[in-house]
């Protein structure tokens, strides 16, 4: 199975963030347009590892490995705060607050992996973050803020030079600051490309491990 670990917002997270993104695109939120998808609230997350596909009997063993790991580690708060756009293709939020436990979560989570024999490409040591919009590859090289399909967007930072469509997102979001919610689980993931929602990816919980409190 294809398998990653990560940690979900908070319900008031993931609302104070749709109210951001409706505040900025209004009905663009709901039909951004065509090769402009979304990812459904349900499936915002921040990668700790990305496993890639692993054999579905190692799973067991990581699983056990990650909650010993992480039996000893307290929860702490960060925040979703700032975004912008890799490529032109992704639309992200960033991580703000105890980013130091992050990192360090992170990396118990590669340790467990790699106990386990599970390959692990740490995903949260450099810039933690949440994916909320993809482009697809002809999208990225044009031009449409919210609710204006198909304007050309001004030349001038790198995003701008692309074309994409995500720019005007991206400049929005660099101001953005939502509330801090407490990181106190850690979820092991599966993913299915193609079997999601509007052919996305379909996400189901291997585990579920609390930190220690």
């Amino acid at each position: 199975m294809r398998l990653f670990t990560a940690v979900y917002p908070s319900a008031g997270a993931s609302a104070h963030l749709d109210l951001a993104l409706g505040g900025v695109g209004g009905a663009a939120v709901a039909d951004p347009g065509a090769g402009l998808r979304w990812v459904p609230k349900e499936q915002r997350h921040v990668t700790l590892a990305f496993h890639g596909e692993v054999p579905d009997g190692a799973v067991p063993g990581y699983v056990d490995a990650l909650a010993t790991a992480l039996a000893d580690l307290e929860t702490f708060e960060v925040a979703l705060a700032g975004g912008g756009s890799f490529g032109g293709r992704t639309l992200w939020v960033g991580v703000t607050g105890a980013l130091d436990a992050l990192r360090g979560l992170a990396a118990a989570v590669e340790d467990a992996a790699g106990d386990a024999g599970l390959p692990a490409s740490d995903r949260a040591g450099g810039r933690p973050h949440l994916t909320v919009a993809r482009a697809s590859a002809s999208r990225a090289g044009r031009s449409a803020r919210p609710g204006e399909r198909g304007s050309r967007r001004p030349r001038g930072r790198a995003d701008d030079a692309a074309g994409s469509p995500l720019a005007h997102w991206a400049r929005a979001l660099a101001v953005y600051r939502g509330p801090a919610w407490r990181v106190d689980t850690v979820h092991v993931v599966a993913s299915e490309l193609g079997a999601g929602r509007s052919g996305g990816p379909l996400h189901d919980d291997v585990a579920v491990i609390s930190l220690a409190r």
